[in-house]
Order: structure tokens, then C-alpha cells, then sequence
């Protein structure tokens, strides 16, 4: 079966093309979810590249033990593996198990941590080997080094970061003598707006992708939640019901009323203002049932606002005042 019409998008200026949507792969393995096992993982994939979601974003550290998620789709991927573009990632601060001979952007820890990626992911080469975190104890000339090598050894095809700051994208693009990165992720929503600040225009001078992780703000932004509450099962209420209680709803609901007004969902409202900028190669959302990886690829196409609009949504959901400016 073929993936459907969904558009590509470069990722900076580099050669990498990527879905307009791309997979969250953070909840395969997990436990207690549907993706907790090899069917689960396998039919949300399925799903996803028949709807031609095919841009997949994984972590070492994903799975309910550190690398459950990629071996879970290393083996859903098995006689496909070339009908998608595998992100991955490495060198968590938190998560990532300290190994010794290295920290973890070290070249010790690089070359150790790839190998063990392609065995579980059951693959030659990555399309996209991302720095999950800083590592402020390994020079990123270092780190830079071994990726490099790591590109022209054909194990890794580019390079990006997670997580990293203005000056930290300024920084490692200064340094670099060889490979680039190409791509920079970090938390982005219409409720979590910090990036705009130094890390957007960062993104934008260095030529990079922009991938946006909690898109949807751990679902508040689809449009299944309200004042009064939200899906019983959903990770929020069950998990983090901080952020249900602490959303802005005055504002959410100013926002159902401008999606209501155009006919269409808060979900598809979300995608359209996202795949507006032109910084965003992929909108990175996580899923674990094919009918979530169908509405998202769904919602990608359904709506393109105009410029008014998206400065609508952007009064209706403002970028916060900086608490450092006083």
C-alpha cells in the first residue's frame, strides 16, 4: 500500500526532506499504554505510514526501559525500513545510563551508544542522530567530531539537537569544521512559547529545521479537553492533572470560539498555525492508536490560515511577557 499525499518539508537548509507531520515515538514501550507491546507499536505504524506520516522520532531512553521503543520498531520496520526517515537520539542527561570511558556527548559514549541504536532499530544507518541534551562537561567540538565521523562512515546521514538554547545553537555552529547540525527540537505550543524568544531566531540565522516536541501540550490543544475536564483514560488526567487545572481556559475557550467560527477543530486549527511557519519542518506529535496518527495526518492539510489569522490565534494565545526583563 502506498503512503498518502502528505507533504514534505526540508529540514534547514540541508537535503533532508521530512513529513509535515512526523511520529512521537516516546509512548512505544511505555508501560501502560497501548503501544506497551509489539501490536500496538506495529498498528500505530502501520497506520502512520499509510496516512504518510513518515518522519519517526525516537530516543534511546524511550520504553519502559531505556531502548524498548527502538527495538519495538526496529522489528514493526522490518522490510520497510526505506519507506521512512528514522530520527533518533542520544546523550540524555537525565535518562541515559553513564557508561564509563565517557560523559555523554563524549566520543566514548557517541560511538557506543550509535551501535547500540542500530542493533535495536535493526538498521544500517540513521536519517537524523540528534544530541537529546547539553552536556556541559564535553566540549561540543567533541561531540561534533564523532558525528562527523559518524556521517562519513555512512552510519548517520545528519545531525541535530535537542533542547539547546540560543547561545548553545550559536556556539555549536561557531565551532563546527566539518558536519553541521542541520535540526533543532525543543518543546514548542501555542501554550509553550518560550522558544520564540533566542531559540527561534537562533533556528532561523543558522540555517536549521525547527521540530516543535508537545505540539499539542500533551493534548490540551486537540480539543477533547474543557474547564469541566478531559478523557478519563488521557496521560493528562491521569498522570499530570496540574496541567488541566492551570490551563488558560478564558483563552482556550476565545479559541474554540475562533476555531467554531471557521468550521473547523481546535486539532486541525493547531496544525494549520504550526505548518504556517516557515521555520517548522515537521510537527513532531505522539500517538498510540491509528485513529490519533490518522487525525493528525488528517488535520495537516485541512486548514491553511491566513497571515491575519495566524495573528489572531497569536493575540488569542499570546507569547508570554519574559520574567527576566523585569
Amino acid at each position: 500500500m502506498t503512503s498518502a499525499a502528505l507533504p514534505l518539508r526540508p529540514v534547514g537548509r540541508s537535503g533532508l526532506r521530512v513529513s509535515a507531520v512526523g511520529l512521537g515515538c516516546n509512548n512505544f514501550g511505555r508501560a501502560g499504554t497501548a503501544t506497551e507491546t509489539l501490536e500496538g507499536t506495529r498498528a500505530v505504524l502501520d497506520a502512520a505510514i499509510e496516512a504518510g506520516v513518515t518522519f519517526l522520532d525516537t530516543a534511546d531512553v524511550y520504553g519502559r526501559e531505556p531502548g524498548l521503543s527502538e527495538s519495538l520498531m526496529g522489528e514493526a520496520l522490518q522490510g520497510r525500513r526505506d519507506r521512512v526517515v528514522l530520527a533518533t537520539k542520544f546523550g540524555h542527561a537525565d535518562l541515559a545510563p553513564a557508561l564509563i570511558g565517557g560523559a555523554k556527548a563524549s566520543r566514548a559514549h557517541v560511538r557506543r551508544a550509535v551501535e547500540a541504536s542500530l542493533r535495536r532499530l535493526r538498521t544500517d544507518w540513521i536519517d537524523l542522530y540528534q544530541l537529546h541534551t547539553p552536556d556541559p562537561t564535553t566540549p561540543i567540538d567533541e561531540t561534533l567530531d564523532v558525528l562527523d565521523d559518524l556521517i562519513r562512515e555512512g552510519k548517520v546521514r545528519y545531525i541535530g539537537h535537542s533542547n539547546f538554547s540560543g547561545w548553545q545553537i550559536a556556539d555549536a555552529d561557531h565551532r563546527a569544521t566539518g558536519e553541521r547540525f542541520v535540526s533543532a527540537q525543543n518543546q514548542y505550543s501555542l501554550l509553550s512559547r518560550a522558544v520564540e524568544r533566542e531559540v527561534l531566531p537562533a533556528v532561523e540565522h543558522f540555517g536549521l529545521g525547527f521540530l516543535p516536541f508537545f505540539p499539542l501540550h500533551n493534548g490540551l490543544l486537540t480539543g477533547k479537553f474543557t474547564r469541566d475536564g478531559g478523557p478519563e483514560g488521557s496521560r493528562i488526567m491521569r498522570r499530570r492533572p496540574h496541567l488541566w487545572r492551570d490551563a488558560p481556559w478564558d483563552a482556550l475557550e476565545r479559541y474554540e470560539a475562533f476555531c467554531a467560527q471557521r468550521g473547523i477543530t481546535m486539532l486541525e486549527a493547531t496544525f494549520g498555525w504550526f505548518l504556517a511557519h516557515p521555520l517548522v519542518s515537521s510537527v513532531i506529535a505522539g500517538a498510540t492508536s491509528p485513529e490519533q496518527v490518522r487525525a493528525n495526518a488528517a488535520a495537516a492539510t485541512a486548514w491553511t490560515p491566513t497571515a491575519d489569522e495566524v495573528a489572531e490565534i497569536d493575540g488569542i494565545l499570546p507569547l508570554p511577557a519574559d520574567p527576566a526583563a523585569g
